[in-house]
C-alpha cells in the first residue's frame, strides 16, 4: 500500500458538498473525494477553490489513495482527464487515448483503462469502484470527483498523551483525529488543555512546524511543548531549554546560535556558554575583539623569504630579484639562454649568450641560431636519422658502404683560368700577379683604385715628351738587321702571350666556386659563400 508517509483517513459520511467525505494525505500531496454530483468543469472549479485541481493517477501509488478513499463505494468520481479541443475523437492505440491531465502535460507511469474502442462524444474520464477508467460525457453529472492538493512539505503528527483527543483541520476542508502528517495551514486543537495550534511554514526550519501565536512553550506532553530543545515544567509552567551554545529564539521555542548575530568579521566560536570572534590565518584580532587585522609576515625576524618579499592581506608573496627566478621555492640566477631560440646548443658569456653545434654541424653564417652540416676535413662521419637516411654538407658525396663523406675535389674539373686550390667542401681559383678573376676570367689591373685583393697591380708611371731624333742616315745591312730583330722580337712576344694565356688565373679571395654533383658524372658549378670554406 502507500508508504506511511501517507497521512491518514477520515470517516465517510454524507457531508455538504463544498467539503470532502475523505481525505489521504502523502508528504508532499494530499488527495480529497467529494461525493457531490456535478459536471466536469463544476467539479474542476471545486478543487481549485481549495488551492488543487482534479485528481492525476500516473503511479499506482494514487491508485491506491484511491482505493483507500472510496471504501468500495460505488459510484463514478471525475478524474483530472479531458480530450483537448483539437481532437474529436479519442485515440485509443495512444496511452492515454488523446487524453491530456487538467495540468497540460500527458506524462505517466500507470493507466487503466476499461475496454473501449474509438469514442467521439465522452472527452472526459470517471474512475469506478473497480478502478476502472471510463470515457463520458463531460457535461453530464457524476456521481463525485477526486482533488489533489501539492505542498512543500508538511506538519507531523502531534505526539499527545494517551486519551487526549487531537482534532485537525486541513486548509481544503477535511476534519478527523486520524491524519500522520497535515499541510502547511492545517489547524489542530485539543479542547482538554484548550491547545489550539496552527502547521506555519518556518523560514528558519527546515519545514512546516507546529506554532501558536502567544510566545512560550505549551504542556511538554503535547510534542514536547514545541520546545526545539528540552521541555520541562519549573514552577507549573512549560519551559523550553537549549544546549550549550545556543540560545532560545524569540518565540521561546526554538534554539538559535549565541553566534547569531554576532559582529565577528570571520569566525564566531562557541566558548562556555558564549561566544569568541576568531580570524583567518595570516590575520589577528584587533583590540575591539571583533575585527580582523591582516599581520604584516614580511617584518618578521628572519624574514620568510629567500630574497624579496611582499605582504598581501592575510598572507605574503616571496619574489627574485631582476636576473633570477623561482625554482623549487628558491631564487636561481636566470641563464641568458633561457630565452634563447637556438637550433641546437646555447652558449653562455659575460654579458649574453651565442648559440653553438654539436658535431657535425656549424652556425650557418646567414642565421646565427640555425645549424648546418659542416666537415673541415677531407673526410668526416655521415649524419644519419633514426630510419638510415644520411646526409653530407655541401661540398661532399656521401660513401654508402663506409657512411663517409668525402670531400669532391673540384679543381680536377679543370675550370679555374689559370690556377686552382681545392679545399674542404670548396675550392678557391687564382689569378697572376698584375691581374684579378671577373666573369671566370683573369683580366689586367688597369687602375690601382679599382682593385684590392691579393695581387699587386701593375703600376703605370708616364714619361714626359720629348721631340723626335734627326733623320740619319744608315747603311743599307744595318737596315737589314734591324729588320730580322724586329721580326725576332715579334715572335719572341707572341710565344709569351700564348705561354701567359694558358696560365691564366684569379686573384686569391677573389671568388671561390665549389662542385656540387658526383665525381664520376659530369661536374656542374655553383658560387658558394666564403663562409663555406
Amino acid at each position: 500500500l502507500l508508504p506511511l508517509l501517507l497521512l491518514g483517513t477520515m470517516a465517510l459520511g454524507q457531508p455538504r458538498d463544498v467539503s470532502p467525505a475523505g481525505a489521504q494525505c502523502l508528504e508532499h500531496e494530499c488527495f480529497a473525494v467529494f461525493w457531490a454530483a456535478r459536471p466536469f468543469s463544476a467539479a474542476s472549479e471545486g478543487c481549485e477553490r481549495g488551492g488543487g485541481h482534479l485528481m492525476t493517477v500516473r503511479s499506482t501509488v494514487a491508485e491506491e489513495a484511491i482505493a483507500l478513499l472510496l471504501q468500495n463505494r460505488s459510484g463514478r468520481l471525475w478524474l483530472g482527464l479531458s480530450l483537448p479541443p483539437s481532437l474529436p475523437c479519442t485515440e485509443p492505440s495512444r496511452r492515454l487515448r488523446g487524453f491530456r491531465w487538467v495540468t497540460g502535460d500527458r506524462s505517466t507511469d500507470y493507466t487503466n483503462w476499461a475496454p473501449s474502442g474509438q469514442r467521439c462524444g465522452e472527452r472526459c474520464v470517471t474512475v469506478s469502484r473497480e478502478l476502472r477508467w471510463e470515457e463520458r460525457r463531460c457535461e453530464e453529472a457524476a456521481d463525485g470527483f477526486l482533488c489533489q492538493y501539492s505542498y512543500g512539505g508538511s506538519c507531523p503528527r502531534l505526539a499527545a498523551p494517551p486519551g487526549v483527543l487531537v482534532a485537525y483541520t486541513t486548509p481544503f476542508g477535511a476534519r478527523g483525529a486520524d491524519f500522520l502528517a497535515l499541510p502547511p495551514r492545517s489547524r489542530a486543537s485539543v479542547p482538554e488543555l484548550g491547545l489550539e495550534l496552527r502547521c506555519d511554514e518556518d523560514g528558519e526550519s527546515a519545514g512546516p512546524r507546529w506554532g501558536r501565536d502567544a510566545p512560550g512553550a505549551w504542556p511538554c506532553e503535547v510534542a514536547g511543548g514545541g520546545c526545539a530543545g528540552p521541555c520541562r515544567a519549573e514552577g507549573g509552567r512549560p519551559r523550553c531549554s537549549c544546549a550549550e551554545g545556543a540560545a532560545l529564539s524569540a518565540d521561546g521555542r526554538g534554539c538559535r546560535s549565541v553566534c547569531e548575530g554576532s559582529l565577528c568579521q570571520h569566525h564566531c566560536v562557541v566558548a562556555g556558554g558564549t561566544f569568541v570572534c576568531m580570524c583567518f590565518e595570516g590575520y589577528r584580532l584587533a583590540a575591539d575583539g571583533v575585527r580582523c587585522e591582516d599581520i604584516d609576515d614580511c617584518a618578521s625576524e628572519p624574514g620568510p623569504c629567500e630574497q624579496l618579499c611582499v605582504n598581501t592581506q592575510g598572507g605574503f608573496e616571496c619574489r627574485c630579484h631582476p636576473g633570477y627566478e623561482e625554482v623549487d621555492g628558491h631564487c636561481q640566477r636566470r641563464s641568458p639562454c633561457h630565452k634563447a631560440r637556438c637550433e641546437q646548443l646555447c652558449e653562455e658569456l659575460a654579458h649574453g649568450y651565442r648559440c653553438a653545434c654539436g658535431p657535425g654541424y656549424a652556425v650557418d653564417p646567414l642565421n646565427a641560431t640555425r645549424c648546418r652540416l659542416y666537415c673541415n676535413a677531407t673526410e668526416c662521419p655521415a649524419v644519419c636519422d633514426a630510419s638510415g637516411v644520411c646526409d653530407c654538407p655541401e661540398g661532399f658525396v656521401l660513401d654508402e658502404g663506409e657512411k663517409l663523406c668525402m670531400d669532391i675535389n673540384e679543381c680536377e674539373s679543370n675550370f679555374c683560368p689559370f690556377n686552382c686550390t681545392n679545399t674542404a667542401g670548396g675550392y678557391e681559383c687564382h689569378c697572376p700577379h698584375g691581374q684579378y678573376l671577373r666573369n671566370n676570367n683573369c683580366v689586367p689591373i688597369l687602375d690601382e683604385d679599382s682593385f684590392s685583393g691579393d695581387s699587386e697591380p701593375v703600376p703605370h708611371t708616364p714619361e714626359p715628351s720629348r721631340p723626335p731624333p734627326a733623320a740619319e742616315r744608315l747603311h743599307p745591312g744595318l737596315l737589314v738587321a734591324i729588320a730580322a730583330g724586329a721580326l725576332l722580337s715579334l715572335l719572341a712576344l707572341l710565344a709569351l702571350g700564348l705561354h701567359l694565356a694558358r696560365k691564366r688565373g684569379g686573384s686569391r679571395g677573389s671568388v671561390d666556386y665549389k662542385y656540387g654533383g658526383p665525381r664520376e658524372k659530369e661536374l656542374g658549378l655553383q658560387p658558394v659563400p666564403s663562409a663555406q670554406k
